[in-house]
């Protein structure tokens, strides 16, 4: 375990060479007015990188508050530019058709008007192989026509990974987005993912706070100074995650992302990692996680007919 002084400065290099921010402000379930004031502040606490999606309904307070910001001399006291801001979204629903999808992504950058999609994820592998393989047709056409700068996958098992992977595409995708955090710590899906050089970002990366008073975090919060937020947070850069910790309370936005103060030891991190336990934190629509998770399941099992 390398020794590293995260910050929001902090970035890892994706496969096809670009650079994204370690840790980033997760957008779910924030409101419109939300979206716009939280994107804004965060802005100016240093926080670079965004993660939005179409199912979310903010790309377009995202976008504007972004662009808002660079464009205010007051507010951007250090010059940023569109290209030191990293924005992602995700498709809602995969498609068999292929126009379906691009049309889609060129609503998504409408939507944020912020010139280009940084990452651009199918947001589940829900709709079956056929809808997986043409809407990934259609983001690496995206990439190609230049508006999407990278793609990825998000909620996608083992076995969807190698569907995609055996097709052998023209563009590997460079993030699968899922939950983990140390209750659920997704080791054969991050072993996979390790495999093909695709970077893990951790969704829920606090668990919706379910286990902030787990005698465990209690006890190494209070060994290392910190919150069982920022503990956990540490945990999943450490891991080399990308961790998507969500708020809209100035005081845990800021809070979450001061993390460069301690390093979890080795014997630590490998308690932290035992504490796993399959949990699923997020309370979606039930009718999509229900189907999301199933999949994933099966695609974890790495079998050949994958719904």
């Amino acid at each position: 375990m390398a020794s590293t002084n995260f910050s929001l400065a902090t970035k890892v290099k994706l496969s096809n060479g670009k650079f994204m921010p370690q840790i980033q402000l997760g957008l779910y379930m924030m409101s419109s007015r939300d979206t716009r004031s939280t994107v804004r502040w965060a802005l100016s606490a240093g926080y670079r990188g965004f993660d939005s999606a179409q199912w979310y309904h903010n790309e377009k307070e995202a976008g504007q508050a972004i662009r808002e910001f660079l464009s205010s001399p007051g507010d951007n006291t250090e010059g940023l530019t569109r290209e030191d801001i990293f924005f992602t979204t995700k498709l809602a629903h995969n498609s068999t058709s292929y126009q379906t999808v691009r049309k889609s992504i060129r609503q998504s950058l409408d939507a944020c008007g912020l010139g280009y999609i940084d990452l651009f994820l199918l947001h589940s592998p829900v709709g079956g192989r056929e809808a997986r393989l043409a809407s990934w047709k259609a983001v690496e056409d995206a990439i190609e026509e230049g508006e999407i700068r990278s793609g990825g996958i998000s909620n996608y098992g083992v076995g969807h990974i190698e569907e995609l992977m055996t097709t052998k595409p023209k563009v590997t995708p460079t993030v699968n987005q899922i939950e983990v955090h140390p209750f659920n710590t997704q080791n054969a899906i991050r072993a996979t993912c390790a495999k093909y050089g695709i970077v893990i970002e951790a969704y829920s990366p606090l668990a919706r706070a379910l286990r902030m008073r787990h005698p465990a975090m209690l006890e190494l919060s209070k060994k290392y100074s910190c919150t069982p937020a920022q503990l956990m947070v540490r945990w999943s850069l450490q891991h080399g995650l990308v961790p998507l910790p969500k708020s809209k309370k100035r005081e845990r936005v800021l809070e979450n992302a001061n993390v460069g103060g301690f390093e979890i030891s080795d014997a630590d991190m490998e308690k932290m990692d035992g504490l796993d336990e399959e949990l699923y934190s997020e309370n979606w629509q039930v009718s999509f996680i229900i189907i999301t998770r199933f999949i994933l399941i099966l695609g974890n099992r790495n079998v050949t007919n994958i719904p």
